[in-house]
């Protein structure tokens, strides 16, 4: 028999309402543990050594003793229980949706724009270090590769970062110079059909320009194309989206294709985004990448210069932090730390080829 700490026999309503309070705490719990709210926690991801998922077809490796490590910052959603646990954890913090996804943006939109820069950023890294070691791009492969699609643009949602354009129009292209020709033979309103080829697949993508870009009147279809590398570079991001590991994977690369070891045998954190020009530039929730490389047991954390004076004042322990704004930098910085750094002047400007 149920009973309260009286000893009462209980009578029938009693245990009925005994019952209803039991299972409203149950459904308390469990709304509290399930349902998600509009808030997010976010605080240090997982750090992962960028040299392995990295790899050169055509090309000769030389694998490093040490580490470069890309730093990453973890979000997701939160339950009301969630959100008094993040609340807890001194390397949490709880941010409104707002904070994350721009106005009117999807979480399946934000995944795939933040793909897309991953793509990008990896497309850029690897141009930047060919350029400096190969041929690239007088040498280069068959076609033009698609480094970025102008948000707002035709192009959004139809042609992505990696794409590769084999013909327009049915006009074969060769090069991203060919490229911008077949374009500009495309009479301004007639529809333009790119053949891509992605994923193994061949495609055909039916584009017509539009006014998409600010203080540009010319309609456009809103894409950047360069020449296609002379030889296959992989890497492999996994789920990892975002603009902010491209540093990390153009050093993981360029000592991938060079010999001797520019880690100096060290485990070497950093992030920031890279482009064409070998310029780094700043990213978001630096402090929490710092917590990141510090689990990693990184000894120095490459960061871009404009980020430094969010650091200011940031307990790093024993971890170095060395200010970075270009490739140019960061290599110097490797070899100052006993690792094999390059002579080379500053990679010359991309001839990225502007079809918006």
């Amino acid at each position: 028999m149920l009973s309260y700490d009286d000893g009462q026999p209980m009578s029938r309503s009693r245990r009925f309402l005994s019952g209803f309070a039991v299972a409203f705490g149950i459904g308390l719990a469990f709304l509290a543990g399930w349902v998600q709210l509009p808030y997010y926690s976010l605080g240090p991801g997982p750090a992962r050594e960028v040299q392995p998922l990295i790899s050169v077809s055509g090309h000769q490796e030389f694998p490093s003793q040490g580490k470069l490590i890309m730093t990453t910052v973890r979000f997701h959603t939160l339950s009301a229980l969630g959100m008094l646990v993040a609340w807890i954890d001194p390397h949490q913090a709880v941010v409104s949706r707002e904070t994350l996804y721009p106005p009117g943006e999807t979480a399946e939109q934000e995944t795939q724009r933040s793909l897309s820069q991953m793509d990008q950023s990896k497309i850029d890294a690897a141009d930047v270090v060919l350029r400096r070691l190969t041929d690239y791009p007088k040498d280069h492969g068959d076609g033009a590769l698609l480094e970025f699609v102008y948000p707002g643009c035709p192009a959004e949602g139809e042609l992505f970062a990696g794409d590769v354009v084999t013909s327009i129009d049915g006009t074969p292209v060769h090069s991203a110079r060919e490229a911008s020709r077949a374009l500009d033979a495309v009479p301004v309103k007639e529809p333009i059909t790119f053949e891509v080829h992605a994923a193994g697949e061949t495609h055909d993508v039916t584009i017509t320009r539009e006014k998409c870009l600010p203080d540009v009147d010319d309609p456009r279809v809103g894409i950047n194309l360069i020449d296609v590398f002379p030889f296959d570079v992989e890497i492999a991001s996994g789920d990892v989206g975002g603009p902010s590991a491209g540093l990390m994977w153009a050093l993981g690369l360029y000592d991938l294709m060079t010999p001797g070891d520019a880690t100096a045998g060290l485990t070497i954190a950093g992030t920031g985004t890279i482009d064409t020009r070998g310029r780094v530039g700043p990213i978001g929730g630096i402090e929490d990448k710092v917590v990141a490389a510090q689990r990693a047991g990184a000894t120095v954390f490459l960061v871009p210069a404009d980020d430094m004076a969010e650091l200011k004042g940031v307990d790093t322990g024993d971890m170095r932090l060395i200010s970075v704004s270009t490739l140019q930098q960061a290599l110097d910085a490797l070899r100052g730390l006993g690792g094999r750094g390059i002579e080379a002047a500053e990679a010359p400007a991309s001839p990225a080829t502007g079809v918006p």
